[in-house]
């Protein structure tokens, strides 16, 4: 799980990820212009995916903590958001901040009680905390129970004069493609700074940076709280998008689907996360409309990749770009 290198990114280095924004913010205007405005959702879909997959990366590939209850933190934050606008606050900052603190919260909690084990025992108490809340959603009957909660109406941003919309599927999209911008352009700067350095440090060898003075428990939690908000913001992004939130939302599935977009892109790579939750959804969406055993063929890629790209899609694209040495 190699980290990404903290290497001056040069003129094409540079271009790569302007480019990448530049056809994000063009797609709605070309997929109207070629009559695929249905495929707006499923661009979203992406994005909403990529920055919990991201968030799931900040765990699994630079702290090394293997999480299977990150879902808990994608539930909750969709859970949030869904019962505030069916209680009538439809304030999208009051909605961010209630998300951000709740799942924040939740995420100090668990990975308090979760960061005392190691191992399989980490892996294990995360996915309780996680199932607990499945139970949980579906024993609310008050907000859906198994059922789940739909919502008519989404959050509303007032941007002076204007107001924004999130039932607007355009505004969603650029809403959720300004969140995930956000989380890779941190999660660049994370890796090569004192502190990531020191996460990094930890995810090697704890005790030995732990002999050499780092507070490791504490760096630990932080980078779990902060991955556990973001997970919360992509739920309240998700349940904005659908329309609906169910438990499976905080079901062990769903950390899993996220652990497979995070191995599927890169582990410990700025744009694994993005990488793999396009592939996965993309890959699904072109099977799903040729053969009714999409789910079989998406296993053989799956395992092709795990097998034959370790380091994930971005790792294969990385060492195809690397110069040759002489």
């Amino acid at each position: 799980m190699a980290p990404d290198q903290a290497k001056p990114l040069g003129v094409r280095g540079a271009l790569l990820p302007l480019g990448a924004v530049a056809v994000a913010i063009a797609l709605p205007f070309v997929l109207r212009a070629l009559g695929l405005d249905f495929y707006l959702s499923l661009a979203s879909r992406i994005v909403v995916y990529a920055i919990a997959a991201t968030s799931l990366n900040l765990v699994l590939g630079y702290a090394g903590l293997v999480s299977f209850g990150h879902a808990a933190f994608f539930g909750l934050g969709a859970y949030v958001t869904a019962i505030m606008i069916s209680e009538g606050v439809q304030s999208g900052p009051l909605h961010l901040a209630a998300t951000i603190g709740v799942t924040a919260l939740a995420a100090f909690v668990i990975g308090a009680i979760s960061l005392r084990t190691r191992g399989v025992y980490f892996i294990m108490i995360t996915l309780a905390f996680a199932q607990m809340l499945f139970y949980l959603a579906n024993s609310v009957k008050g907000y859906g129970g198994d059922e789940g909660l739909n919502i008519r109406v989404r959050s509303l941003f007032s941007l002076g004069a204007y107001l924004l919309d999130l039932k607007n599927p355009l505004a969603l999209y650029y809403v959720a493609l300004a969140v995930l911008v956000l989380a890779l352009l941190a999660l660049a700067r994370f890796a090569p700074s004192r502190f990531g350095r020191a996460v990094l440090a930890l995810r090697d060898d704890d005790l030995r940076a732990e002999a050499l003075g780092f507070p490791t428990y504490r760096y630990k939690l932080v980078v779990f709280v902060v991955a556990g908000a973001l997970g919360g913001i992509a739920g309240a992004l998700s349940v904005n998008l659908q329309g609906y939130v169910s438990p499976n939302a905080l079901h062990w599935t769903q950390s899993g689907t996220l652990m497979v977009m995070v191995i599927l892109g890169g582990v410990a790579t700025v744009w694994g996360g993005l990488a793999g939750a396009a592939v996965l959804f993309l890959l699904q969406e072109v099977l799903a409309s040729t053969t009714e055993h999409h789910e079989f063929w998406t296993g053989w890629v799956l395992l092709a990749v795990v097998l034959f790209a370790r380091q994930g899609i971005v790792g294969l694209w990385t060492r195809r770009q690397a110069p040759s040495l002489p």
